[in-house]
């Protein structure tokens, strides 16, 4: 296994996608501690969010499950050693050595100096560029039989503009809000709110705070209306309409970044 952790296609044009939690696998070393079953490490990944990220001619996907580094928390967070930071799961069969954890943070460390590399070139070739930071969330915490969560606080589509200078990039954002809620989805129109249960992790934070002057960062998580979040099972046709929906929204969003 390449200690490479992100999957890089380049393409032109100033949209980007990114999926951070779409992997999966984990080096052999932090496997042998891992106490989590497959399905306890899944539920909290992001899947299927990598075939979302079709939707932009430049995709970073990541390879590896967030349990052997997050990229979208802060560095001094991105590596779980206790329950609390991954919602109270025991993640670990024992005491794993700081050379694992070492190890992880240095491909941390690759993964942002990479992508500083990237959006740097993108930003003096386009002047601007735009981030579909593509995530997705549980809805279901109190197990497979239990209820769903209030959808007042828990929406379709959560969109982060937490991390970002909301009026400085207000055309692209509500351009993107604006398309996305009048996409003809399966079943009726998506609710799409925004910071209403995340506001935006690291990841798109850092970008702010890294290009404030050319880059947009959105961070999207759709909730798992989309598959059994206990299972894994997913609803292709959920699923399909979903990348459908994302693609739908790309011209309009685009058109606003040459305005902004």
């Amino acid at each position: 296994m390449t200690d490479q952790i992100w999957r890089l296609h380049l393409g032109s044009g100033p949209l980007i996608a990114t999926a951070v939690h779409d992997g999966h696998d984990v080096r052999d070393d932090v496997a042998k501690h891992l106490a989590l079953t497959d399905l306890e490490q899944l539920r909290e990944e992001d899947p299927f969010t990598g075939e979302w990220a079709e939707v932009a001619p430049t995709r970073v996907v990541g390879t590896r499950s967030r349990f052997e580094v997050d990229l979208n928390r802060p560095r001094e967070k991105a590596v779980y050693r206790k329950p609390e930071d991954a919602w109270g799961l025991n993640v670990w069969k024992d005491d794993p050595p700081n050379e694992m954890f070492n190890r992880s943070l240095e491909q941390y460390d690759a993964f942002y100096a990479s992508m500083h590399e990237m959006f740097t070139a993108i930003a003096e070739q386009y002047g601007h560029f735009i981030v579909f930071d593509l995530h997705t969330y549980n809805h279901r915490r109190e197990g497979p039989d239990g209820p769903t969560a209030d959808p007042e606080a828990n929406p379709q589509v959560n969109i982060g503009t937490g991390t970002m200078d909301r009026q400085r990039w207000a055309p692209v954002v509500d351009s993107f809000l604006d398309t996305l809620r009048s996409f003809d989805f399966p079943g009726g129109k998506l609710d799409v709110r925004e910071n209403v249960k995340f506001r935006g992790g690291n990841w798109p934070r850092w970008i702010h705070d890294e290009f404030p002057d050319n880059g947009i960062a959105i961070a999207i998580e759709f909730k798992k209306f989309f598959m059994d979040e206990w299972s894994g099972e997913p609803d292709n046709l959920m699923v399909e309409a979903i990348g459908d929906a994302l693609k739908f929204t790309a011209p309009s969003v685009l058109d606003a970044l040459k305005r902004a």
